[in-house]
Formats: C-alpha cells, structure tokens, sequence
C-alpha cells in the first residue's frame, strides 16, 4: 500500500464514520446550538463538506497567496445531511483523484503556504491536517449528540 492508499483509506473512514453521525442527528435539531457562538449542527456538516473543498483549492494553489475561487456552497440554502453529502460527492471525488495523484516525493517536496496563518507545511503535512479537520469535528458533533441526549451509532466498528 502506497502512502497515498493509506491517506485515501483515512479519509474514506473518517467520512463513513462522520456520515453516519451526521444522519442520525434528527432534522429537528439541525439548527440546535450549544450556544450563540457555535456552529448548529447543520452548519458543522457544512463546514466539513465546504471546508474540505476550500483545501483542495489550497492544495492546487499550494497555498493561499494570489488564490481567488466562489465556493459552490456559496448562497446554496442548508437542506438535509443528506442532501448536503449528495451535493459534495462530485467535489470530494475530484479531491481524492487529487490526492491519489501524488508521489511521495511531492508529499514531501511541494510546500503549502498560507501566509494569512503563518503556516509553511510540506504537502503531505497539510494533507493530514484536511483528515484532522474532520475528525476533530466528529468528535464535536458527538458531544453535540451527547449534551441532546441523542443515541450515538456505533462509529467505533
């Protein structure tokens, strides 16, 4: 398995496990809150899938300087978790084809900048942190499930 296989690999399981999270959130909380400042729940599924394609713009740019682009997120009302996955498969598709693309010496070779962060990462690096991204809130929408008092599916297969 190639370095890239294994960052596929992680990637397809954080989205199983956070899609199936995602569906189980009843759709009349999907504008619930923990408080004024944080994400709802929908907007947090939003913000993964819109996110993740933010990224890839980062990555075919290698970096944020001179990167101009409309999300295709932009001005589209929430719908359900669903649709919202839907809408991101062609996008997500077309991000790991990218990634898949990727020798070894570019994830150690092309370097990432986001000069409004400070951040110089090396490809493979800033790869691992769009997988972290999710993770992280995955687990946020588990405490989100868990402060509802909503059952929790079984991620932890």
């Amino acid at each position: 398995m190639t370095t890239t296989d294994l960052m596929i690999l992680n990637f397809e399981e954080i989205r199983r496990r956070s899609s199936i999270l995602w569906k189980a959130m009843p759709e009349a909380l999907y504008n619930w809150q923990p408080d004024y400042n944080a994400m709802t729940s929908i907007q947090m599924v939003r913000h993964v899938l819109e996110g993740e394609f933010d990224f890839h713009k980062l990555i075919e740019n290698k970096g944020s300087d001179g990167l101009s682009y409309t999300s295709p997120w932009k001005n589209k009302p929430f719908t359900s978790v669903s649709e919202e996955i839907e809408f991101s498969k062609p996008f997500r598709k077309v991000f790991l084809e990218c990634i898949r693309s990727f020798s070894a010496d570019d994830l150690s070779g092309i370097i990432i900048i986001r000069k409004e962060l400070g951040q110089l990462r090396n490809l493979g690096d800033f790869i691992q942190r769009i997988a972290y991204h999710e993770a992280v809130h995955t687990g946020q929408f588990l405490s989100y499930m868990r402060t509802l008092n909503i059952n929790r599916p079984k991620i932890w297969d």
